[in-house]
């Protein structure tokens, strides 16, 4: 059985307490896990062709024998949605603020399954993780606890397989544990000085900005970036839509302030489905097939936010 699971904290955690839940209460004795991210839609229908497979915190696929997810874009299909039923093996909740508690709760409630205690914590840090819960933009950026120290070492992995590597770290370790792993330890003070870049430059590479919304393209070689850095800088802001780099090529982001919520029901998550990627009423993201289609992708999109604040 492999795992596949969104490259992220929530995602991480929610495939090692799957793996854990399947090794302990479903009798599957090999396990493996694997991270995606959105460019592996461009393949949905022939994806894992195969194998047996489970997804976590990430679009549904109707040959998963096990899925679990919290995106209101999951379905990428409108007759799955429309056919899709919670099962002993799928569960879907796009209350929860991340995948995590999704799957504690059903694995306990259906196959019996008592988590290690470590794992308690390692929910409630992925809910205010992935859902921004933080008490500032300041506690995001700074912040010492060891969730968010493993966290912001994420964004400085040195390859791939080292977020595979820390789905195993998850599984068997409490996070204050985690923290203090050499390798951890290292990515997060490089990650640290990238954040202190991300600040130093953030304002140089802002394309538009109506002082409500603005874009920004932090793709150069030079400069880092940080998905908290505009709303640390711009506190007033609603919108901001970044263009990163990642290994898969081009990424857009589109995010509204935690901290300065505008007033509108607008789904972010919705509008990124349309350019093949997904996410939550308040963050989206996708993956371009190439950089001129990405900053098109990213003006129209700043278009359309910059007129809701």
């Amino acid at each position: 059985m492999k795992i596949y699971f969104h490259r992220d904290f929530d995602g991480m955690a929610a495939a090692a307490i799957l793996a854990d839940a399947l090794a302990k209460s479903r009798n599957h004795s090999e396990i493996t896990w694997e991270g995606v991210n959105f460019d592996r839609t461009l393949e949905w229908e022939s994806f894992a062709n195969g194998e047996e497979f489970a997804i976590v915190d990430f679009h549904y696929h109707p040959r998963a024998s096990y899925w679990f997810d919290h995106h209101p874009t999951t379905f990428l299909d409108e007759q799955h949605q429309r056919d899709y039923v919670d099962t002993d093996s799928h569960c879907f909740d796009p209350k929860s603020p991340s995948c995590p508690p999704i799957i504690l709760q059903h694995a306990a409630q259906h196959w019996g399954y008592q988590a290690p205690e470590h794992f308690t914590e390692l929910a409630k840090w992925s809910n205010i993780i992935d859902s921004a819960g933080f008490d500032s933009a300041e506690h995001a950026l700074f912040g010492t606890e060891p969730a968010l120290i493993v966290s912001r070492a994420l964004t400085c992995s040195p390859n791939l397989q080292f977020h595979d590597t820390v789905v195993q770290l998850m599984r068997d370790q409490p996070l204050s544990q985690i923290a203090k792993h050499p390798v951890i330890e290292k990515c997060y003070a490089r990650s640290s000085r990238n954040r202190d870049n991300a600040i130093d430059n953030f304002e140089d590479n802002i394309v538009l900005d109506n002082g409500t919304s603005l874009l920004a393209d932090l793709r150069s070689k030079k400069i880092r970036r940080d998905r908290f850095a505009p709303f640390y800088l711009h506190p007033d802001l609603h919108f901001a839509v970044t263009l990163l780099p990642t290994r898969a090529g081009d990424h857009i982001t589109v995010s509204s302030n935690p901290w300065n919520r505008p007033q509108t029901n607008f789904d972010l998550g919705e509008l990124m489905k349309k350019y093949g990627g997904g996410g939550h009423q308040s963050v989206g993201g996708c993956n371009p097939s190439n950089g001129v289609t990405a900053m098109k992708w990213a003006r129209e999109i700043y278009d359309i936010v910059k007129d809701l604040s």
